[in-house]
């Protein structure tokens, strides 16, 4: 007779579900999977599909969040080195393009007349409103790209003055070359090669730092932090816009943001062709971004000591108020209304002496690497930008790093008063409305991505692709992914899409008994994920071991 299991030998077991868990990890089955019910409405019949989440973080999902990293080293590796151009001339217009175009001129025309002429509302300019939609609309459908106008926004923009800060460098300007592709060099022998770049930028530091964590955190500062890291993404756009001006040519990048062990956002680009190293560096030394904000360094309300929201009066006619708001934030005790967005950014303008709320400037440490097509660098460079695509900016603290977390959190309460947009409720702390205010606005209670811990107040995207980089987007990888599967298994794309309204897909609501738990779920998909691979690997086999794309 077995003799039973004392407490701490059952804990030690491992549970069932955690090793159900990991089995569908390591077979790369999304464990968050969404059942969709697919009605085939020729024969009425439907079957349950699982669709993987698309998670993009490990801590989500960790099979989502690989095959999410994979696809991005393919997508940097397809458009690093490239020989040749990746944009192709644009189709030449059709006849029915071009009549659409020329209809939607005469509509422009008409409807501004009748503005001109004052016609009555509900007349003529409503009339030619209406077509100029349906044009619109059409003109789209007819396979133009972007809009028959400029595209540019409704409403006036503010500028401010372009002129570089006196304590910046200047930087020489070349003629722009229409080419996305750097210079070639030719060695003695006759052999030519096209090197590339892979740059390293950091911001500068905020006090003494040792392993991560301020010397004294009393005079660490973490307001500066918090705002580097808030703009930091239009500091890297700035970057981008010197780097073509010095290079002379449509510089392309994949590039990927990290944080330092400071908890600092950093910057890791592949950048296509090459430049001297001391060239880059002047680009670096030369950037800078100024944020034209009210000013937020002295707080106004706080604690219980909060601005009220009062109601405006209705218009006589109806109509909404030019700003949008349907109400104004007051000072409590003198009931005096708020400056608008609009009024504290008029009032800065008109300031002769005013200064910009922050500079951002990229620190002294730059690292500027050549790298070579299909070198062990250029892969080794690769992985090194994909390495942290699948953990949050906030979330790569050990455990037991105390100290760490002690300056993390130091960091986030610095962010929780700093303003993050023009929108964000921070502003009325500092006695400004924010732009498009309404009730209920609470400082320190912004619930966009910059505030979040795991984000750390960098609210912008972790990869930063150019536009002529490969001329393919991360949809089009997963469906080379998928072409590969439908060649192995002898189908048509076509019999896969079926006819058009076919098919009706509707989500499955969790505890549909007709699909089972999620541990079932889970379950299910792992042995068909296993069988699809027995199957995969017997048709490789006989095509001769042909393997799959990378990123599937």
């Amino acid at each position: 007779m077995t003799e039973p299991l004392s407490r701490a030998e059952r804990a030690r077991l491992p549970l069932a579900r955690d090793v159900a868990v990991l089995l569908a990890e390591q077979n790369g089955v999304c464990t968050r999977s969404i059942a969709m019910r697919v009605l085939d409405t020729e024969t009425g019949t439907s079957r349950v599909v699982e669709i993987p989440c698309g998670a993009t973080l490990e801590s989500t999902c960790g099979p989502c969040a690989k095959r999410n990293r994979q696809l991005r080293m393919v997508q940097c590796r397809e458009g690093w080195h490239l020989e040749a151009e990746p944009v192709a001339e644009p189709d030449e217009a059709s006849e029915h393009q071009k009549w659409l175009i020329e209809w939607r001129a005469y509509a422009q025309e008409q409807r501004e007349r009748a503005e001109r002429e004052g016609v009555a509302e509900g007349g003529d300019t409503a009339f030619w409103d209406a077509t100029i939609a349906d044009l619109d609309a059409e003109i789209t459908g007819s396979g133009l790209r972007g809009n028959v106008l400029d595209g540019s926004r409704e409403g006036e923009r503010r500028a401010r003055s372009t002129r570089r800060r006196q304590d910046a460098p200047d930087l020489p300007r070349r003629v722009m070359a229409d080419t996305t592709l750097g210079r070639t060099f030719t060695t003695p022998d006759g052999k030519t090669f096209r090197p590339s770049m892979f740059v390293t930028l950091t911001l500068p530091s905020y006090g003494r730092v040792r392993d991560g964590v301020p010397v004294d955190p009393a005079s660490y500062d973490y307001r500066r932090a918090a705002r580097d890291a808030l703009h930091f993404s239009k500091l890297v756009d700035r970057f981008v816009q010197n780097l073509r001006r010095v290079a002379g040519f449509d510089v392309q990048y994949f590039a990927t943001v990290e944080p330092q062990k400071r908890l600092a956002p950093h910057l890791h680009m592949a950048v296509r062709g090459t430049l001297p190293r001391a060239e880059v560096r002047a680009v670096v030394a030369a950037t800078y971004h100024q944020v034209w904000w009210p000013a937020a360094d002295q707080v106004r309300f706080e604690g219980d000591r909060l601005p009220v929201w009062v109601a405006r009066p209705e218009r006589p006619d109806g109509s909404a108020y030019a700003d949008g708001q349907d109400g104004d934030y007051v000072d409590p005790a003198s009931g005096e209304v708020l400056p608008t967005w609009a009024d504290a950014l008029d009032e800065l303008d008109e300031a002769e002496d005013a200064e910009p709320l922050h500079v951002l400037r990229f620190g002294a440490q730059v690292d500027v690497k050549g790298v070579l097509a299909g070198s062990k660098d250029a892969d080794q460079c690769i992985r090194y930008l994909a390495k942290y695509l699948t953990k949050s900016l906030g979330g790569q603290i050990a455990p037991d790093d105390v100290a760490r977390r002690v300056h993390a959190s130091r960091l986030v309460e610095a962010l929780r008063w700093e303003p993050c947009s023009a929108e964000c409720p921070n502003w009325l702390r500092y006695g400004v409305q924010p732009k498009d205010a309404m009730s209920g606005m609470v400082p320190g209670r912004c619930r966009r991505k910059a505030h979040r811990a795991e984000h750390l107040g960098y609210s912008g995207r972790r990869v930063l692709v150019s536009r002529k980089w490969s001329n393919k987007t991360l949809g089009e990888h997963r469906r080379d992914r998928r072409a590969w599967v439908l060649e192995m298994l002898g189908i048509a794309d076509e019999e896969m899409a079926g006819e058009p309204g076919r098919f009706v897909w509707s989500q499955v609501p969790d505890g549909d008994p007709g699909v089972g738990s999620r541990a079932e779920r889970t379950l299910r998909q792992v042995a068909e994920h296993q069988a699809r691979r027995r199957y995969l690997r017997e048709l490789q086999a006989r095509a001769g071991d042909e393997s799959p794309p990378e990123g599937g």
